[in-house]
């Protein structure tokens, strides 16, 4: 690790619609280091990182590369200076391929290398991140894995000489496979004994940042709560609490508990799929009973969010029956269902779940447009709108200024929360949960494990789908696992339920591969 920073920050401060995302920060980041950033959803993770890329600028504060003062002013700005950004959420052009997509933003056209030049440069930047599978350079972005679209990102970080690295979440969207060789590929670059960058590793995962870290900045509120970097000194539980303490107050009591593996007093059987076909779904059979949580497990991407969407009422039936308390749901659309009683909290919070342009009164009546009490001959009442919003913001302990906050003013946990108040009000009768805690921090998932959990006392049918195996295990009374489009094992919770989901899902992997 360099002496110097290469990057510093003091005083950093930003503020949106009235809320103070970051409250003079002081951070320095060196090269030869890995630093992560941690705080929980809504700390001013993602504003400092927006800031290090250009893509905002600070209200107050200062910028300092080698100890200068710069300005960064925009993202070309931050790139020549030696900032590179690999965001959570790839921002490439489908349609392109890569070498195309590398080159945008590198200047007027006229001054762009050639493709060949392009799938060089490409293959240089491989081989220093020790890439064992490269890159196809013609490869249409769309095609990719998520992985390998961060991947890319990378590359072009490198090929554009970058000297500091920021990586917004970049786990978030990765398998477990994924995360692990990214970790090793920060490490590879931070150690590098010609070119040492500096990584800034922005997560709100405690046990992540303390596998990867050798600095370690917490954030809480926009403000910076403490640093540490854990190491031989420091065993690895102590780091673990002091980290806590600096994150959250009363985080312990908020640990997720083990699953008894007991079935509840589950009641009648209130939601029934009968050989449902939707593609790629083909022949769906799972029933679920008042009081009962069904887990739904699987690799993403083998038929888990078809399948909420076709039980919302946002994908069509080719073949089957969904019934709800008995009656088909066939012909009903997505707002007859909510009325009916059945829920969807979609793991898309802001391009499905929730409108970002719209207040959080709004967001929470987008399934009862038009009704009353809060609309009457067509005509909003604002002041039931907003004394309902007040109700869900206390009972949910959402945290924003007031019902006119805008959803995209948000951090992902106090959207969740609005989901859930909108979905769980008064007359649901069966939810389904698309990834709920997918993205948050570990107060806010612990917080939604336990509204599943109390969904389900209140005697709702929950079908939960997640890919994140030990939530599965932790809240499901009964497993079942899909593989492209169906349901290949059913396992019932408790003791080894773990072991045989994990079984369950690498066999139906192999067992596509060979389809394949």
């Amino acid at each position: 690790m360099s002496a110097a920073p290469f990057v510093s920050l003091e005083g950093l401060t930003r503020s949106f619609a009235g809320v103070r995302a970051l409250d003079g920060v002081d951070v320095a980041f060196h090269a030869g280091e890995v630093h992560v950033l941690l705080g929980e959803n809504g700390a001013g993770k993602s504003t400092l990182a927006a800031i290090l890329a250009g893509v905002q600028q600070p209200d107050a504060g200062t910028v300092r590369i080698d100890g200068t003062l710069r300005s960064l002013s925009s993202p070309r700005e931050a790139m020549a200076r030696g900032i590179g950004v690999v965001f959570q959420h790839p921002r490439f052009v489908p349609s392109l391929s890569l070498a195309d997509n590398v080159a945008l933003g590198g200047g007027p056209w006229w001054r762009r290398p050639l493709p060949a030049e392009i799938a060089r440069r490409m293959r240089e930047a491989e081989r220093r991140i020790g890439a064992t599978a490269p890159l196809d350079p013609l490869a249409k972005a769309g095609s990719l894995s998520q992985g390998e679209l961060q991947r890319a990102q990378i590359v072009r970080a490198l090929m554009r000489d970058s000297r500091l690295l920021v990586l917004d979440e970049p786990t978030s969207m990765l398998t477990p496979e994924e995360a692990a060789d990214l970790v090793a590929l920060m490490r590879r670059l931070a150690d590098d004994p010609d070119r040492p960058m500096a990584i800034v590793f922005v997560t709100h995962k405690l046990d992540e940042a303390l596998d990867c870290g050798d600095r370690i900045t917490v954030l809480r509120r926009g403000r910076k709560a403490g640093e540490l970097r854990p190491g031989a000194d420091m065993p690895r539980e102590a780091a673990r609490r002091a980290l806590l303490a600096m994150m959250f107050s009363g985080a312990a009591a908020l640990a997720p508990r083990p699953s008894t593996g007991v079935l509840p007093d589950a009641g009648r059987e209130i939601l029934r799929i009968e050989g449902l076909v939707a593609p790629p779904l083909d022949g769906i059979y799972l029933s679920v009973r008042a009081g009962e949580i069904v887990g739904v497990a699987g690799i993403d991407g083998n038929g888990q969010r078809e399948l909420a969407e076709a039980l919302a009422g946002q994908r069509a039936m080719v073949a089957g029956d969904i019934r709800l308390d008995g009656l088909p749901l066939g012909p009903l659309g997505v707002a007859a269902r909510f009325r009916r009683g059945l829920r969807y909290a979609s793991d898309d919070r802001l391009g499905e779940g929730a409108v970002g342009a719209l207040p959080i009164a709004l967001n929470l009546l987008l399934k009862r447009i038009g009704a009353a009490p809060f609309w009457r001959r067509g005509v909003a009442r604002r002041v039931a709108m907003d004394a309902h919003a007040r109700a869900m913001i206390a009972a949910f302990d959402i945290r924003a200024p007031g019902p006119h906050t805008l959803a995209a003013h948000l951090s992902g946990g106090n959207l969740q929360k609005v989901i859930l108040a909108r979905e769980l009000e008064t007359g649901a009768r069966a939810i389904v949960f698309a990834k709920p805690t997918h993205g948050l921090d570990i107060v806010s998932a612990a917080a939604c494990r336990e509204r599943i959990r109390a969904a389900a006392r209140s005697g709702l049918a929950v079908l939960l789908i997640s890919t994140d195996l030990d939530e599965i295990v932790e809240l499901a009374d009964r497993v079942v696992v899909m593989s492209r489009g169906r349901i290949v094992a059913r396992v019932a919770g408790g003791e080894g339920a773990r072991e045989a989901v994990g079984r369950a899902i690498s066999r139906g992997e192999r067992r596509a591969e060979a389809q394949a």
